[in-house]
């Protein structure tokens, strides 16, 4: 077994270890004939021998023989003393119950400890046996998770069998059953198209989705709010939510089918369903909808795969490698929430610390394709009594880290709270938020206020780290090195001003949650993909570990070429692939990545050529996302690299059709050793030329364009003052971006306006200016006499006239009309009897001089000269 950054090869005999590994196999080849009542084979599960509480002692404290060894210690530590209660997996597999194995039993850890290894894989955790019996349904501790359930038992397993020193989850790769790609059925593009048997999704699945209250139009609708909205009024929006729900091909294992069959626990799991919002008899409404979908399907013919196509073999996505979370580092994690479950209103905390931290989902929380949850103004929010475990572990280590993959939805929220552990907006032990472009963290400890807002580490404005579009943040503290923030594997933030401090001051009646305050205020809007907790400050070494894995619900599939590369040789079966990363990229889409040949027999072969790779999809190629087309690559041995060897470093996006357990994925070459396809000549691309209107000639100075034209009218460094620098940093977001003046907004012209004015003020208003600019600009005028004095007839010709000249520049091709501007500011050209300018009009209202000079001063900076160009 070769590992690779936390991958590894599974070949046909693999490496035995010793200790774990070697007992494992002894206790295997006695215990072979053993069946576990409960948990084997697919067949029913039994009723539960002993009640919760009735006679079973798996809640008491244990008072058996101590561990034998160390492993057994570990796995008394990390599996048995979670898995034990009676709640879990200690209702049955105990002593008392006596349902084998008895992995959780209470009277001996050593004997509990051999029972364990008959259905643990101590090689790769998630293909235990324990784990997969869960998975499919049985006895999981968590509401309609049994997907979480298994993560957790597989944590718990990770802990005790797993190497300290990687911290993280060892993914092991193991050849798939090889499978020739299927004809296909394939969705029609419109709802009302009718098939060959007269139907359409119209009036066949349609009617039942969208039936008044009493079907699934009392939820899943938009004016209901609860996604995905296949029974919508708009019956082209529902198509498009349901067609991940129906299988075609197998109308029985639909998404729809399985969610109305009963929740029985009696049936063998492919019966059992989670009898979801049954509007009559659970068994007879599954029945009715396949119905449906099978009459829908049977009106609509296969696709063909072309013959002459040169092909791999298939794969489904859930055919694949799970890779996500693999090679993590989750040493000292201790909240974890991967969104696995992807619907309800609860998100588990599968980290496998006690108590879970269950996230409860208000209505405006959906759910995200692929793992994941996006806040629409809603929150998810962990009880207050569960959410004591990060009072109660992260004070005692007087350190800790939040970790989070967010996609804010824009960049234009301020102050907005993405993960805190507060009780509101004034009153919390931290909170990471968004303001604009920025992070910013806020934390309690002895050396800052209780809300930590005058004290909050932000990443610098100037750099606009924050960008709407997926993100890895990392925010950790450490009482000697205080806060720093990580965004994408780099730290990004200065030098923590607060000086570090203890955590004593943390309060434990605090709620944990993600979207927004307790209080309901400073609302995020977002995606959260992933978040966890960590009991220490993580090294950027593990920050950038972590940030490497990656997010989400991903895949390695490895698309078998044996038989093309080795026709006839039965030998060579199931040696080599093409292996892909593969993840559910949005509601909408897969993510492929990074190809690479792969053999799991160590062999290397040399001089194959690949080229023009496609990726296909039930039945025919992708019509998009073909970066492979253009491949052209020879097979070498010194190209191989610990996971074979790299064809690109390019990503393809491919459209979901029907879903990650239906989509049906297939590669195509042009040419692969010596099997080749003759590619048709693709049409030739005819495009009609559309004379668009002209472009403005009239741009716009930009943000930093028209902060440089300020500092250099009127001299003065913008720098220097804190009041122009601050109002800069806080603007510039608000500041037109582009110089097209068909964007400008009224938003700029107030940033503008505010902006003049902190200039303006910086050269009227500060004395002992370092620039000696204004006695140059202004000679004469006194900013300290009466306002009636300062701008009589006389005088104020001694600071407009110098004020226009300097702003707007004179004996230019181009320019507004002097007598125009003057008469604006200052003409004593009467109107009505009294001059009407602003001079005149900000005098008749009280202001003194400095305060006049300064209205004076913005409006004419702000003017349209400095920001067209």
């Amino acid at each position: 077994m070769t590992k690779a950054t936390g991958i590894a090869v599974r070949t046909a005999a693999p490496i035995d270890k010793t200790g774990l590994r070697s007992l494992k196999a002894a206790l295997l080849a006695v215990m072979v004939s053993v069946v576990l009542a409960a948990c084997g084979g697919g067949a029913k599960t039994t009723d539960t021998p002993l009640p919760n509480g009735t006679g079973n002692t798996n809640n008491n404290p244990y008072t058996g023989p101590g561990a034998r060894d160390a492993d057994v210690l570990k796995f008394q530590q990390e599996f048995w003393s979670n898995a034990k209660t009676t709640d879990r997996c200690g209702n049955c597999h105990n002593e008392t119950a006596g349902v084998l194995p008895m992995f959780v039993r209470n009277d001996d850890i050593n004997l509990a400890y051999d029972a364990a290894l008959t259905k643990v894989d101590v090689d790769q955790p998630s293909a235990s046996i324990i784990v997969s019996q869960v998975g499919s349904g049985h006895n999981c501790w968590l509401l309609n998770a049994d997907g979480v359930c298994a993560s957790i038992l597989t944590t718990w397993i990770e802990k005790w069998v797993g190497e300290a020193a990687g911290g993280g989850r060892q993914i092991v790769l193991t050849p798939p059953d090889p499978r020739d790609p299927d004809d296909s059925k394939n969705f029609p593009d419109d709802p009302t198209t009718v098939g060959t048997n007269g139907t359409s999704f119209a009036d066949t699945v349609y009617p039942l989705l969208a039936a008044p209250n009493d079907y699934c139009s009392g939820c899943h609708s938009s004016a209901e709010g609860q996604n995905p909205f296949f029974a919508d009024l708009d019956i082209a929006a529902a198509y498009e939510a349901a067609r991940p729900k129906m299988n075609l091909d197998t109308p029985e294992n639909s998404r729809f089918v399985k969610k109305l069959q009963p929740a029985d626990q009696n049936l063998p799991p492919e019966q059992r369903g989670e009898g979801h919002n049954c509007w009559d008899d659970c068994e007879s409404n599954a029945r009715e909808m396949e119905a449906a979908i099978r009459l829908f399907a049977d009106g609509i013919d296969p696709t063909v795969v072309d013959p002459d196509l040169v092909v791999s073999k298939a794969m489904r996505l859930i055919d694949g490698t799970v890779a996500s979370g693999g090679n993590r580092y989750e040493d000292a994690q201790i909240a974890l929430w991967e969104f696995k479950s992807g619907s309800g209103l609860a998100a588990y905390d599968s980290s496998g610390v006690d108590p879970a931290m269950d996230l409860n989902l208000s209505q405006e929380v959906t759910w995200y394709g692929g793992w994941g949850i996006t806040t629409n103004g809603g929150r998810a929010q962990s009880l207050t009594t569960t959410s004591t475990k990060l009072a109660d572990i992260i004070q005692e280590s007087g350190e800790f880290s939040v970790e989070a993959w967010v996609i804010p939805a824009n960049v234009t929220q301020e102050d907005a709270s993405i993960v805190t552990y507060s009780a509101g907006s004034m009153d919390r032990n931290f909170t990471v938020r968004q303001n604009l472009y920025d992070y910013r963290y806020l934390l309690r400890t002895s050396e800052t206020s209780l809300d930590g807002e005058t004290e909050q580490l932000s990443t610098p404005a100037d750099d606009e780290v924050l960008q709407a579009t997926l993100q890895h943040v990392v925010a950790t503290y450490h009482p000697i090195d205080g806060r720093r923030i990580y965004v994408n594997g780099d730290l990004v933030s200065d030098v923590d001003p607060v000086p570090g401090g203890t955590l004593i001051d943390w309060q434990n009646n605090f709620a944990f949650i993600l979207g927004s305050d307790a209080s309901g205020d400073n609302s995020w809007e977002g995606t959260v993909r992933l978040a966890a907790i960590h009991r220490r400050a993580l090294t950027p070494e593990q920050v950038t570990q972590n940030f490497d894995v990656g997010v989400g619900e991903k895949f390695f599939l490895l698309f078998d070429i044996s038989e093309n590369l080795y026709p006839g040789d039965a030998s060579m079966a199931q040696s080599s692939y093409i292996l892909f990363e593969v993840a559910q990229y949005d509601s909408y889409s897969y993510l492929f990545d990074r190809p690479h040949f792969l053999t799991l027999d160590g062999s290397a072969p040399e001089g194959i050529r690949i080229r023009g790779l496609r990726v296909a999809m039930n039945g025919l190629e992708a019509p998009v996302g073909q970066t492979y087309a253009t491949m052209d690559d020879f097979l070498s041995a010194a190209e191989f690299v610990e996971l074979g060897q790299p064809l690109s470093a390019l990503g393809a996006v491919l459209p979901l059709e029907k879903g990650p357990d239906s989509d049906d994925f297939f590669l195509t070459f042009d040419i692969l050793s010596n099997d080749s396809y003759s590619r048709p000549n693709d049409p030739t691309l005819v495009i009609n030329p559309v004379d668009l209107e002209d472009a403005s000639q009239i741009g716009l100075r930009t943000f930093d364009e028209i902060n440089a034209t300020y500092s250099e009218a009127l001299g003065i460094d913008w720098t220097d003052f804190a009041n122009v620098n601050d109002t800069y940093v806080e603007l510039r977001q608000s500041l037109p971006a582009v110089e097209d003046i068909n964007t400008f907004l009224s938003s700029h012209q107030v940033a503008i306006a505010q902006l003049a004015i902190a200039y303006c003020d910086a050269l009227i208003n500060v004395d002992g200016n370092p620039n000696p600019i204004r006695g140059q600009m202004f000679p004469g005028f006194d900013l300290d006499a009466a306002p009636t004095t300062a701008f009589d007839a006389t005088n104020r010709d001694l600071f407009v006239v110098p004020l226009i000249n300097y702003v707007m520049g004179t004996g230019l091709s181009s320019q507004p009309d002097y007598a125009d501007v003057y008469s604006e500011l200052a003409s004593f050209q009467a109107s009505g009897g009294r001059p009407d300018n602003l001079v005149q009009r900000l005098v008749d209202g009280g202001s003194d001089t400095r305060s006049i000079s300064k209205g004076v001063c913005a409006a004419t900076l702000g003017n349209a000269v400095t920001l067209v160009q």
